[in-house]
């Protein structure tokens, strides 16, 4: 399966190095433990921080759902980069951190409070290289339909599959490659290969067990950066809005509810669905868009429109569809198309770079340093109760 979700011909044995080797460093998903804390709006999740601080005792604690992981009487420091309070949030006042977009789901942008005492498993070592320049290269499990990898600029929260940032410090500095991989690269192809280049190149040609043919010619490796190139640049969402070519930009044709309960779509007017609401032209690729074995346009909308709990933060959340949210389906819906259009490499990509080749010029086996994060020493950052945070 390539990025764009199409099928590929069976995998080639042929010593295609692997992910794991090629991008060393890698983090578990950071672990919510909750789901208030996170969501498709920034302004609920703003009065669910409300909602708790003013619940006092029993009815605090349970309103925050507590686990092994986190209490109200866990002491954690801040998050690398964040401002939010460090005291026990049995005690604790004051305004809500400022919440921070991150990917929630496969393509999914929604926003989180940034206080490690709310997360279970925050992955520090992830905020201290989060910045404008860091890529987070998602390892997506599929069934043989969607992605193998997605990329973002936002922290990413997906699970199961491991986090691969492509650089291993701030400001787009010391890339998680393996040591050497650039240089040998650039004298194979006798060409100059930057980070951002060996990791569109693994975008388009990443195979389903998770390796990465490489190959040493350089109109072959220019057509395949290219493709990476653009599948970076549609799921990362910088820059430049996307649009469909020919005039085929989706509209709203019919006004959606305030709150539609019903996703369909209607594959002979290419038109989605929203209760009585109409959006089309929706291509039939965007609508069948998978990842990680789900549609994804329906997991976005199950995100904003499955009932929560009654009684629970989480149930705190709009009363009607946001504008907002429209103009984030309709930017969704072009994204989607475009991804599917993009075309693998070739039917079979032989690796001619091999592992036995990465061996041989001592880029492979990368020592343990390359596999654990690097020393983040830049910033100040507070531990628990205020303390200063040994790092």
């Amino acid at each position: 399966m390539s990025v764009t979700g199409r099928t590929m011909p069976s995998v080639t044995h042929d010593d295609a190095p692997p992910l794991a080797d090629l991008m060393p460093w890698s983090v578990a998903p950071p672990r919510l433990g909750r789901g208030w804390p996170t969501g498709p709006d920034a302004t609920s999740l703003k009065a669910r921080w409300d909602a708790l601080l003013k619940a006092e005792g029993p009815d605090r604690e349970a309103l925050f759902e507590p686990t092994r992981s986190r209490t109200l009487r866990s002491a954690v420091g801040q998050l690398p980069g964040r401002t939010g309070g460090t005291e026990k949030l049995a005690r604790a006042s004051g305004p809500c951190p400022e919440p921070v977009r991150v990917l929630a789901a496969p393509f999914d942008e929604q926003w989180l409070i940034p206080d490690q005492r709310l997360i279970d498993a925050a992955r520090p070592e992830l905020w201290r290289v989060a910045d404008d320049e860091q890529v987070f290269v998602v390892e997506t499990p599929t069934d043989g339909r969607g992605p193998q990898l997605l990329a973002t600029s936002m922290l990413p929260l997906l699970r199961p599959g491991r986090v691969r940032p492509l650089y291993r410090r701030p400001g787009g500095t010391e890339p998680n490659l393996a040591p050497g991989l650039l240089e040998h690269l650039r004298t194979r192809l006798g060409s100059p290969v930057t980070p951002l280049d060996a990791l569109a190149w693994i975008m388009t040609a990443v195979r389903p067990d998770l390796t990465v043919p490489l190959t040493d010619d350089p109109e072959l490796w220019s057509h395949g950066v290219e493709s990476g190139r653009r599948t970076l640049w549609l799921m990362r969402r910088d820059g430049d809005r996307p649009k469909l070519p020919g005039g085929r930009r989706p509209y709203v044709r019919a006004p959606l509810p305030s709150r539609p309960l019903i996703l369909d779509y209607d594959r002979d007017e290419e038109a989605l669905l929203l209760d009585e609401g109409r959006v089309s032209p929706v291509p039939p690729k965007a609508w069948d868009f998978e990842a990680g074995g789900v549609r994804v346009l329906e997991q976005w909308f199950a995100a904003r429109m499955t009932e929560p709990e009654p009684g629970t933060l989480s149930a705190i959340r709009p009363a009607t569809w946001p504008q907002t949210w429209t103009s984030e389906l309709l930017e969704l819906i072009t994204v989607l198309a475009l991804l599917a259009d993009l075309q693998p490499l070739q039917d079979e990509l032989t690796s001619q770079v091999t592992a036995a080749d990465l061996r041989e010029a001592g880029v492979l086996p990368v020592p343990d340093s390359a596999r654990r994060p690097a020393s983040v020493l830049d910033g100040h950052e507070e531990g628990p109760e205020g303390q200063l945070a040994l790092l």
